[in-house]
């Protein structure tokens, strides 16, 4: 197979790791000062009062935390008038395990979509997936959170940038588009806070094992990845052509 790396002594191997290691350790402390920052933001009391469909039926944002004081939100690309979820969202949705560690840390997980819950129900029984899976149909939620953009229910906000500052990357086709994202919420008492979102890159690493596929050789396997040559792209990537929902792949 062409262009794999050198093949060296152990030793060298070993020299050549530790190398590497001080600019993981550095990368490390840099992680670890960016987010006790982001531990730091300041948050927003959440006031609406926001309804979601669940198995249970109706449900406040306040039951998503069931009796836990940390909420973290999947915005889960499901419009109302798809068949399916969003193959990207489901890819990063495929790899949710078992929740019992954070759980264990006080921290519920959940994935909110606008879809009406049946369609949700049942795409969920399809991908054997158990995480809890709410509809935000008929509501706020997504708009407010900008998971759905539309300037005429809300001002747009994509990427944390406004329409402004977005210029002509904004046009009016866009309304009514769905986008992922991840928010967090703490509650104190029956009060709700925003205290994070994130979206494009800022998700990335939930997505298609990214974590594990950076360790080795072949890596994502996708275009831009270095040293050229090295692995064959596959297109798996987010919104790429080789995309597909997580039953789909041979």
């Amino acid at each position: 197979m062409n262009n794999l790396p050198d093949v060296v002594t152990r030793e060298e191997w070993l020299a050549a790791r530790k190398k590497l290691l001080a600019k993981e350790k550095e990368l490390t402390r840099t992680r670890d000062a960016l987010n006790a920052e982001r531990r730091r933001l300041p948050m927003v009391r959440v006031a609406k009062p926001y309804t979601f469909e669940g198995p249970d039926g109706t449900v406040s944002l306040l039951d998503l935390f069931e009796g836990r004081p940390q909420l973290v939100v999947h915005h889960f690309m499901f419009a109302p008038d798809w068949d399916a979820a969003c193959s990207s969202c489901s890819s990063a949705a495929d790899g949710i395990g078992g929740l019992r560690q954070l759980h264990a840390r006080n921290t519920t997980l959940a994935a909110v979509s606008r879809a009406p819950y049946p369609k949700l129900a049942a795409f969920k029984e399809r991908m054997g997936w158990s995480f809890p899976w709410y509809s935000s149909y008929g509501g706020a939620f997504n708009y407010d959170f900008h998971a759905t953009l539309d300037d005429r229910v809300e001002p747009v906000l994509l990427h944390l940038r406004t329409k402004e500052e977005l210029g002509d990357e904004w046009t009016e086709d866009m309304r009514g588009s769905e986008w992922p994202g991840i928010s967090a919420f703490v509650r104190d008492g029956d009060e709700v806070f925003h205290t994070y979102s994130t979206y494009g890159r800022g998700i990335e690493e939930f997505h298609n094992g990214y974590p594990y596929l950076d360790l080795t050789v072949f890596g994502r396997q996708e275009e831009w990845e270095e040293p050229k040559g090295r692995a064959v792209p596959l297109g798996r990537q987010v919104g790429g052509p080789g995309m597909r929902l997580p039953d789909e792949y041979a």
